[in-house]
């Protein structure tokens, strides 16, 4: 058995390298005609758009990887059972499921391998890219940051901290704003438990205004309801310092909502995104068991044209239903365990019917 687990290994890797070069480089080609015009219309040298490309391969590694494996797998069986070889082993009373655990073993390391990648390397080559692309290239001034879980953000005329902002509703939570005068002395502080974008301004509540009374020098407070204010910030703003789920990773992601819940605030689209990436992270096992149920239901079945096609089928049928899971977990109508794992249950259930129809 030692040989032929080094054949199937050998012929699978050679697969999955292929595939995974091929689909970077695709990928990369499109990202490039599409920012093309973004980097010569700022005179970018190649040295800066070499390197946006390099630092964003981590993140196409991260998300197509679990494709990559389908596809890798039906190709690698379908050219296994064109040409017989599936027949020889059977033959010989070699059970297929003996035949494939060389491939279990590595998708599941390789299962491991990518959830770290993901956690470590590929939020903060992410991050270098996007600093390039906005810093370096389009000259933006870098006016915010994502620290300890919270946001600042150095304003026009003044400094910002928040708890968190929320993309989808243009809402900002936990809110300090300080106001300095040339010499840098703080001279007004606002409060606020949340602010809407409404109308052009932003609309703030439960507002502590404190300001310093320039003939006393004690502070004064004001506290109002509902307060709109007109800060010069906009939403778009703010979303470009805000740090998204998707873009952390799971131990980041994990303590931030902590705090939030800790707060008072509401993440449950956040720990919908923490129970979507332990999930995705074993994507790859139930793909590779439903590539190998298509591929051995006959002994004389295959194609690479036939491998492709089933691939790309059951993969977009995975992300759909998966997307659409998490849709409904963001929105409160799936509880966030529950939404990010029905995509996992609903194929790994078809996996396991499937191989076990297989003719072993």
């Amino acid at each position: 058995m030692k040989i032929l687990d080094r054949y199937i290994i050998r012929e699978y890797l050679k697969l999955l390298f292929l595939l995974l070069l091929s689909i970077i480089s695709i990928y990369l080609i499109i990202d490039f005609f599409g920012k093309i015009r973004m980097f010569m219309s700022n005179n970018a040298t190649v040295g800066q758009m070499a390197a946006h490309f390099f630092y964003m391969i981590p993140t196409i590694v991260s998300q197509t990887t679990p494709a990559v494996i389908l596809l890798a797998t039906l190709m690698t069986f379908g050219a296994l059972s064109k040409h017989n070889e599936i027949v020889a082993v059977k033959a010989n009373g070699i059970s297929l499921y003996r035949f494939s655990l060389p491939l279990a073993i590595i998708c599941a390391a390789v299962s491991v391998l990518l959830f770290f990648f993901t956690e470590l390397v590929t939020p903060r080559a992410f991050h270098r890219a996007e600093y390039i692309r906005l810093v370096e290239v389009q000259k933006q001034e870098a006016l915010g940051i994502f620290k300890q879980n919270e946001i600042w953000y150095r304003g026009s005329n003044a400094i910002y901290n928040f708890r968190m902002f929320d993309a989808k509703t243009n809402s900002l939570h936990g809110i300090t704003i300080h106001y300095f005068d040339p010499a840098f002395q703080l001279v007004r502080r606002i409060d606020a438990e949340k602010a809407h974008w409404q109308e052009g301004k932003w609309l703030f509540h439960n507002v502590l205004i404190t300001s310093r009374d320039a003939g006393s020098g004690f502070p004064s407070l004001e506290r109002l309801a509902v307060q709109p204010m007109h800060l010069p910030e906009k939403p778009d703003d703010f979303k470009k310092v805000q740090k998204e789920a998707d873009k952390m990773g799971f131990f980041e992601l994990y303590p931030y909502i902590r705090k939030l819940e800790a707060e008072g605030y509401d993440a449950t689209r956040y720990r919908v995104d923490l129970h979507g990436k332990a999930a995705f992270s074993i994507v790859s096992l139930i793909l590779l068991t439903i590539g190998m149920s298509f591929s051995l239901r006959s002994e004389r079945s295959g194609g690479v044209a036939q491998s492709i096609g089933a691939g790309v089928v059951i993969g977009f049928s995975y992300w759909l239903v998966f997307a659409f899971s998490l849709s409904l977990g963001r929105s409160g109508n799936l509880p966030p365990l529950l939404a990010a794992w029905i995509p996992n249950l609903l194929f790994g259930g078809a996996a396991y019917y499937l191989i076990r129809r297989v003719n072993t």
